[in-house]
């Protein structure tokens, strides 16, 4: 990967405002030295420019202007994944009551609140870093006209509007009607131009950000900008447009443009699924990498805030190499999804949809269970291989009682990667492992769910099976045979043996019989279609946040039907007895969060509230 940015600029970022002074934070695309404070003036020029929407992909992950809770993670973990089916919040009844009233769905209580207004708050400090962008290139074009060149100017305006584009639809997806900011918003403070009323109603405001990418892609080129990997390109933008679509039930107009982008092979899946999420920087901004917080470790920042800060809680605990804390634990539910219909290589949740989800008991290794790989590329489980860090154990739970005997996979580096953090609060959880917020699978089963709305079931389910096809590459392997005893001594044919990943019928593998097949029998019906879509989804991107956001998608009455489902399950006292306390789903109010209270309070102009609640709330 290239690494040629101008500058990296020290983490501790104000909130963006021309005539401010202002302090950037960094990406690990970048690899100068940190530099200091820089003011308005500094900033007209191109290098200044060129910072100021490093700031702003930046802001794709919590930073010093938004940190202090875990709501601005890159990952969605709080509002995507412990308020669904795939996971609890984790660690103990005591530690982070704010997420534990997230996942209950208390989300008005004041601690909700906290992670909502951090979620709130780290989206419009993008926004505003993106307009910034914009702003600063308009001055230094008419201050100093031969300073940027026409190429970089239109690329760095593609990109900000980009961001900008990125940064409302994360916050419409959360919220439905939002306010929409624009850069030519300059009217000062106090006559309420930074205080928006969110008046344009949910459903235009899609419309303002596919307007917003259709001009990034008139903008941005084909390749990333100066070869510089992790640039979001026209490509990129044209992707995001059609996951926008998707989510708009635009499904005629989300084919063409999805189609489009495959035909283009500016992306493509990864050879095997260990590939995509990883420490290991040769498989950083591979093909698969649409969109991604580019998590960087040991570059000069002296804290180590520049990692996967949104993602630090999310590790095995105190007995584990990861030493805390035990958050975002796999459910019973999940852990269950995976489970495969020997004679097929179907999922169960396919061919048993009533029985699939009756197991109570964990999933610990067993060489009868059949299951799909992505089981162990996913969930931590015990006398499992975790990558290559030896065996999982309960031993590396917090409170097994409280939040399950599973961990969270994905986000972990791999020990030979070196993907660790040197310094920092806890440096064993800080690592390089690039946070995928838009990835090239998640679009191709957008783009398969769009085919199924237009009854064109036979390219769905091409789809599935190409994402089943690489699925079936590779299963989780011994990891760490040369140093890890306690692994030898339950496996002995694991004797010097460090590949993390094998062929699925290696062997070596003695902790579950793995199978993922293709679908060979044509789909017959758009329902039929519908769910084998659905539970491939869910199969492919369990554990990244996704999977409230595809819930509500899906409808609301959708929603509420799987969750009252899963809920029915999971409060049982043989899963998490707490679970009872939880408010069940309900349409159409938990179909968007509500609104901070104090950003309401905060939007008031001459004694009005130009912010309105979103109803129920």
């Amino acid at each position: 990967m290239k690494n040629s940015w101008i500058f990296k600029v020290a983490v501790g970022t104000a909130c963006l405002g021309l005539g401010l002074s202002i302090t950037y934070a960094c990406k690990d695309f970048l690899d100068t030295p940190a530099q200091g404070t820089l003011n308005e003036n500094a900033l007209a020029t191109k290098a200044g420019v060129e910072g100021s929407l490093i700031a702003a992909y930046r802001s794709l992950d919590c930073n010093n202007a938004t940190n202090g809770n875990w709501g601005c993670a890159a990952s969605n973990w709080p509002f995507g994944s412990i308020t669904s089916d795939d996971a609890y919040k984790g660690s103990e009844a005591s530690d982070q009551p704010q997420a534990t009233k997230l996942e209950l769905y208390v989300w008005s209580s004041d601690q909700a609140q906290d992670y909502l207004d951090r979620k709130w708050a780290s989206m419009y400090e993008g926004v505003r870093r993106a307009n910034a962008t914009i702003q600063f290139l308009e001055k230094v074009s008419r201050l100093k006209p031969i300073e940027i060149s026409r190429a970089d100017s239109m690329g760095i305006r593609g990109e900000a509007l980009f961001l900008r584009a990125h940064y409302h639809f994360e916050a419409w997806r959360m919220w439905g009607n939002i306010p929409y900011y624009f850069d030519t918003d300059t009217t000062p403070v106090v006559q309420g131009g930074f205080r928006k009323a969110n008046n344009l109603g949910a459903d235009s405001v899609p419309k303002l950000i596919i307007a917003d990418l259709n001009a990034a892609i008139a903008l941005l080129p084909d390749k990333p900008r100066n070869g510089q990997a992790g640039r979001v390109t026209s490509w990129g933008a044209r992707a995001y447009k059609g996951r926008v679509l998707v989510y708009m039930h635009q499904y005629a107009a989300a084919v063409a443009t999805l189609d489009s982008v495959v035909t283009s092979n500016a992306f493509g899946l990864e050879t095997s699924f260990d590939h995509v999420w990883t420490g290991f920087h040769g498989f950083a901004n591979g093909k698969e990498t649409i969109l991604a917080y580019e998590s960087s470790v040991n570059d000069g920042e002296p804290n180590g805030n520049n990692a996967n800060y949104g993602e630090r809680l999310n590790f095995p605990h105190s007995g584990s190499p990861f030493k805390c804390c035990g958050f975002h634990q796999p459910s019973q539910n999940l852990a269950n999804f995976f489970a495969v219909d020997g004679a097929t290589g179907l999922p169960k949740a396919f061919t048993s949809p009533a029985t699939w989800n009756n197991r109570d008991s964990v999933w610990v290794a067993s060489p009868t269970d059949t299951v799909d790989p992505r089981l162990d590329w996913t969930i931590g489980r015990d006398s499992v291989p975790y990558k290559d860090w030896g065996m999982h154990s309960i031993a590396w739970i917090r409170a097994p009682g409280y939040g399950g005997r599973y961990s969270p996979k994905k986000n972990a580096q791999e020990k030979a990667s070196g993907a660790v953090s040197k310094v920092g609060w806890q440096p064993e959880q800080e690592n390089g492992v690039h946070i995928h917020i838009f990835r090239y699978a998640d679009m191709l089963l957008l783009d398969a769910e769009a085919k199924v709305e237009t009854n064109d079931l036979a390219g769905a389910q091409a789809i599935v099976n190409q994402i089943r096809a690489r699925a079936a590459v590779a299963a989780q392997g011994c990891g760490a045979g040369s140093s890890n005893a306690a692994l030898v001594a339950k496996y002995p044919v694991c004797t010097n043996d460090d590949r993390i990943a094998v062929p699925l019928t290696d062997p070596s593998i003695r902790w579950a019989t793995y199978k993922v097949s293709p679908y060979t029998t044509p789909w017959p019906d758009q329902a039929t279609a519908r769910n084998a879509v659905r539970i491939e989804r869910r199969l492919e991107l369990a554990m990244e946040g996704q999977r409230l956001f595809d819930l509500r998608r899906y409808g609301g009455p959708y929603a509420q039907q799987v969750m009252t489902a899963y809920l029915t399950a999971e409060m049982t006292p043989a899963r998490r007895a707490y679970k009872g306390a939880q408010v069940p789903y309900a349409t159409p109010l938990n179909d968007y969060y509500p609104i901070p209270q104090v950003e309401i309070d905060l939007s008031t102009v001459a004694g009005v509230k130009r912010l309105a609640q979103n109803p129920g709330w």
